[in-house]
């Protein structure tokens, strides 16, 4: 690893990070492209620069030494069960696990719960890998967390620590079937797809990359098909995107929404039970979905529960989820795309498009950060945000973006509207629409989608909230809540 490489993890993706709520420096939660490209055009990959200090004389793990990386199993467990925590450390050496749970806590983003006692670190063996899947199935249990009955349901961080100050993270859900007024769900099998661990140049790979025989990143025509959840996450240990989750939790739990918590994974397995709440939120970047957990969620809006979607490309890949070789359910996610004998796994390419639930669909990325342009600004939505009609928000839409397909049929409703109309211009310089969508079923349940990256982010994120997205979004879930 040169120096050039470690000057453009700088430049890239450092450069787009936001502190993390741990305290320990930047984390690259905000990567600002998938790529990045030496001076002949190559691809390189992301690895950290080993020597930085990110805070209080700690270093970020990386994926090719493996100072201390790890993953859990089950990824959610409720009071009283157990989460499983599998790590590697090298060299050999005692490590600690501080865990945090993501919230507010007067502007701190998180609150360390509980620490383990100095545990010993070993090397575990390297990643297995059958064809594109890379898998750590085989590495031993290093420590087992009870969770107690006493302690919230939420999002945590497992924070790793060992004894010569290399650090990696490792986020799970604690939930129970308690009933609130909103289940969030967070996107684990989205972080799971493009998780490209090992980022290594040799192993890893993911629903989007894998690497050749010199070291080069190859595209999603030869990645993998079939990922593992055995396995870390790559780089610092938390996913892409998780930021967006985390901005509207410390957001929600500040002003004292009523939440439970589950993952993607416990709606396919029928673990949670979506009648019992007055809406599903969906948080983050949620691309890739399973039948049974499109099935849940029709189901839901049909029998009265809202469902909010505060992301863009929503539910675009239909994926399956298989048991491990030891028969843990759920551990192998599979995604064909367009390779391979069979149908397309597009939602839209089999009769199925997002948008006869979300009301609007994925229409493309969002080369450079443009306007929300407010449409039918007297709508409640819009209500105490000062907003008008054609007015801009900047920097609204970001990343990726949804539209309404004209030529597409639209679920059952009672009465629809558009909330945002936005120009920009996708990557070849064409004019393009951004739009935000709300719906009432029959059933009375309400469907918002915000359609695109940056309305989580304008919730909470230092440099990115927005009043008038916090004053919508608080009108919309109020009124889900019913309250007064």
């Amino acid at each position: 690893m040169g120096a050039e490489q470690i000057r453009r993890w700088e430049s890239g993706a450092l450069a787009h990070a936001v502190s993390d709520p741990f305290g320990q420096g930047p984390l690259p939660w905000l990567r600002g492209s998938e790529n990045y490209f030496d001076d002949t055009g190559q691809v390189v990959p992301w690895y950290a620069d080993l020597a930085r200090s990110t805070g209080g004389g700690t270093r970020t793990a990386d994926d090719v030494h493996r100072q201390i990386k790890g993953f859990v199993s089950p990824g959610a467990a409720a009071p009283g069960e157990a989460i499983d925590f599998h790590i590697t450390v090298d060299p050999p050496q005692q490590f600690s696990v501080d865990v945090y749970r993501i919230g507010h806590y007067g502007g701190d983003g998180a609150a360390k719960i509980t620490t383990s006692p100095r545990l010993s670190g070993i090397v575990q063996p390297p990643p297995l890998a059958a064809d594109r899947t890379v898998s750590c199935h085989h590495w031993w249990m290093s420590w087992r967390l009870q969770i107690p009955s006493y302690w919230s349901v939420g999002a945590y961080v497992a924070v790793l620590t060992t004894a010569d100050g290399y650090r990696s993270h490792i986020p799970f859900t604690v939930r129970h079937d308690h009933p609130a007024d909103l289940l969030l769900l967070l996107p684990d099998i989205t972080w799971q797809a493009y998780n490209l661990y090992p980022e290594d140049g040799r192993t890893g790979a993911s629903l989007y990359h894998a690497w050749d025989e010199r070291g080069r990143l190859l595209g999603e025509e030869d990645a993998a098909v079939t990922i593992s959840f055995d396995r870390p996450y790559a780089g610092s240990g938390l996913p892409l995107h998780v930021g967006h989750a985390y901005d509207f939790i410390r957001w929600a739990e500040r002003y004292g929404y009523d939440l439970a918590y589950a993952d993607a994974r416990d709606l396919h397995a029928g673990r949670v039970d979506p009648s019992r709440y007055r809406g599903l939120v969906f948080p983050g970047h949620d691309e890739y979905w399973s039948l049974p957990m499109r099935r849940a969620a029709e189901r839901a809006r049909d029998s009265g529960t809202s469902l909010v979607f505060l992301s863009a490309n929503t539910m675009y890949w239909q994926v399956g989820l298989a048991p491990s070789a030891s028969g843990e359910p759920d551990r192998l996610l599979t995604c064909r795309k367009r390779r391979g004998p069979g149908k397309s796994a597009l939602w839209r390419e089999v009769d199925r498009p997002e948008q006869q639930l979300l009301g609007i669909q994925y229409a493309g990325r969002v080369p450079d950060p443009r306007p929300l342009v407010v449409r039918n600004a007297e709508h409640w939505l819009w209500d105490a945000t000062g907003a008008v009609e054609g007015d801009e928000i900047p920097g609204l839409v970001a990343g990726e973006a949804d539209r309404y397909f004209p030529r597409t049929s639209l679920p059952e409703h009672d009465n629809r509207i558009l909330l945002a109309h936005s120009p920009y211009e996708d990557s070849e310089g064409a004019i393009r629409h951004q739009e935000t969508s709300l719906y009432q079923a029959p059933s009375g349940a309400l469907v918002f989608a915000s359609g695109t990256f940056a309305w989580s982010p304008a919730l909470d994120r230092p440099g990115h909230t927005d009043p008038r997205i916090q004053r919508a979004t608080a009108n919309l879930l109020d009124r889900i809540c019913k309250r007064d």
